[in-house]
């Protein structure tokens, strides 16, 4: 059993990318896993990662022997989520990566009620922009928005719906008029979402034109959603926005939808996880919830 626990404190260390974060992971102190690691270099008489003070690296003999140990510990994951598929209750710990913001407002406030339903059950959410790879980031499901590329290694399901919306603070409206059609944009001040090349314009879709894309005159750009939604309200222009995000400024008041009868830019969001011939139940139960709840918060 000792060596077992071993190999799977070995095959999390590599999956995390160190030992502090496989520490966290496993709820381990860092000191737990290398000498835990140091023992089965000791017991296996090779060494298995490169050490710096900065970072762990593996060794050519780590690498071989990691790969056939992944084979092996795949195999007990895969009889765990099959014995807990019999079971009624949902139990273990939960790990899903999510965009920043969309978590924020609409994903973590739904899965936070499923602990009040599940004793049992421990959510590990992650916030973060970036494209985390599901095996080696450790993630049991990931939430991403737009067109995905395909993989065979993974498994999608679309779980909610997402309209853009252009909007305007009141006084910006009074001072220089609402656009009448998406032909009026580029003659209107817009604050435009920036982040690396990504400034073609906003998409307006038509039948015989999905991807028509019309941009405004934009001195003001921002890579944060949030920030272009502050500044909306502060009447430095128009804003192109999710209708989840604005949907209280516009509630409030505090923010006009513009353009309401042209076509809207509309985009999913999946639910993806690792291609699996049993899906963990706590899995599925976060993706049914979600399925559920996010359409009603959608706007």
């Amino acid at each position: 059993m000792e060596q077992l626990k071993g190999i799977s404190i070995f095959v999390e260390a590599v999956e995390a990318g160190g030992f502090s974060a496989a520490a966290e992971r496993l709820h381990l102190t860092r000191s737990a896993v290398g000498k835990t690691i140091a023992r089965l270099e000791q017991r296996l008489g090779v060494r298995l990662f490169n050490r710096t003070t900065r970072m762990q690296s593996l060794t050519e003999e780590g690498r071989f022997f990691y790969e056939r140990c992944l084979r092996a510990v795949e195999e007990i994951r895969l009889g765990e989520a099959m014995l807990e598929s019999g079971r009624r209750d949902v139990r273990g710990r939960l790990r899903i990566s999510m965009p920043v913001l969309f978590g924020r407002h609409c994903i973590a406030p739904i899965l936070a009620r499923l602990l009040d339903e599940h004793p049992n059950l421990e959510l590990d959410l992650s916030f973060n922009d970036r494209i985390v790879d599901l095996l080696e980031d450790g993630f049991d499901l990931v939430i991403r928005n737009g067109p995905l590329k395909d993989n065979p290694d993974l498994m999608v399901r679309a779980i909610a719906r997402q309209r853009m919306t252009v909007c305007a603070a009141p006084a910006y409206l009074e001072k220089h008029g609402a656009p009448q059609t998406v032909f009026d944009i580029p003659q209107h001040e817009g604050i435009v979402y920036r982040r690396g090349d990504d400034d073609k314009g906003w998409i307006f879709p038509t039948a015989t034109d999905p991807g028509r894309r019309l941009a405004p005159k934009a001195r003001l750009r921002l890579d944060d959603l949030a920030s272009i939604s502050d500044a909306a309200v502060a009447g430095r222009g128009l804003a192109w926005l999710p209708c989840w995000l604005v949907r209280e400024e516009v509630l409030a008041g505090r923010l006009i939808q513009v353009l309401k009868q042209e076509p809207a830019n509309v985009f999913d969001a999946h639910a993806v996880w690792l291609r699996s011939p049993v899906m963990l139940p706590k899995v599925r139960l976060a993706i049914d919830t979600l399925a559920t709840g996010l359409p009603a918060m959608m706007g």
